[in-house]
């Protein structure tokens, strides 16, 4: 059974990226249990941080998926 990961769980880059903007870190902090976790998961997948940079700015934009 998969375990689901919290904010403590952060991918490295992200949880970096996230730090280093506010913005996105409150907006990210907003977000509903499900869709942070959704984003997590997805965020762990990521292969670059150029991918990931692009991510983070998704999540101020609102448009992540």
């Amino acid at each position: 059974m998969k375990k689901d990961r919290t904010e403590e769980d952060l991918p490295l880059g992200f949880g970096m990226l996230l730090a280093r903007n506010a913005e996105a870190m409150n907006r990210f902090r907003a977000l509903p249990d499900e869709e942070k976790q959704t984003i997590i998961d997805t965020a762990a997948k990521m292969n670059s941080q150029k991918d990931m940079r692009a991510y983070v700015d998704q999540i101020i934009r609102g448009t992540f998926s």
